[in-house]
């Protein structure tokens, strides 16, 4: 026997809790009931402020603020692994790249091993690290350039003018971009003015670029607009784009890359 909307509605939150996201397909089958009355529970429930809708389900609603760098490195880490493995694949030997600062892009850098005669600049801290690490150990042939600026010690980047002042004399084939929410109607977002400025200039300054967001930030949109999807060259993501967007993405022309 199904459960009443309201006792769904708790399962649903019950079953968040414990794993952190939950899918529409899943609960369909689990609470045996339609897609169409999951995702009204689930509207439901975000109107509520109880967790956040993203592709294909939801996760726990547990800030309107971007989390600290050690936080986010940890979430969905299988997917943002196969994520960097595809934007890597997207490097070429004697390519000059913008490998931006968060989980994701970070994530592309033991992919890059044995690529030849790259220049890669960089603002995140821990990008800078790895990249050392592996350049000093010759499994990449790097020249790395780190990008000065205004330092956040909670998500271990630099942003700000300096950043913004120092990209403007620099040209990279390829930019790979971290961001908070992915919206075809709203674009590319981020929690952080700073950061969304920082973001403008990278595009500008590349020939392609490459936004990297795994499956919780597909529909999602948080309140700083970094770019217009048509603005870049393509979207990595750890899943296909959502069958609505087709048709705006060909118009666009903006490419999706699944991992």
């Amino acid at each position: 026997m199904s459960l009443v909307a309201e006792e769904r509605k708790q399962k649903i939150l019950h079953m968040l809790e414990n794993q952190g996201k939950v899918r529409v397909s899943e609960l369909a089958e689990q609470l045996d009931v339609s897609t169409e009355t999951i995702r009204r529970h689930l509207d439901d429930l975000e109107h509520q402020q109880k967790l956040k809708k993203v592709y294909g389900g939801a996760v726990r609603n547990e800030t309107h603020n971007e989390l600290p760098h050690y936080e986010r490195e940890s979430l969905h880490i299988e997917e943002k692994k196969s994520i960097g493995q595809a934007a890597a694949d997207q490097v070429d030997d004697h390519d000059t790249i913008v490998i931006d600062e968060g989980s994701t892009p970070l994530q592309m850098i033991p992919y890059l091993k044995g690529k030849k005669n790259l220049t890669i600049m960089t603002s995140s801290i821990p990008a800078l690290n790895r990249l050392m690490e592996y350049t000093k150990r010759r499994e990449l042939e790097a020249r790395v350039i780190f990008i000065g600026g205004e330092v956040s010690v909670d998500h271990l980047r630099t942003s700000g003018p300096i950043a913004e002042k120092m990209m403007e004399d620099f040209y990279v084939n390829k930019a790979f971009i971290a961001t908070d929410g992915v919206d075809i109607d709203h674009g590319i977002t981020s929690f952080d003015p700073n950061k969304a400025l920082f973001t403008r200039k990278l595009i500008e300054q590349s020939g392609k670029s490459y936004i990297m967001a795994d499956s919780s930030k597909i529909g999602t949109r948080t309140y700083v607009k970094m770019s217009t999807l048509e603005d870049v060259y393509a979207v990595v993501s750890d899943v296909p784009a959502p069958e609505e967007w087709a048709a705006n993405l060909q118009r666009m022309e903006t490419q999706w890359i699944s991992s």
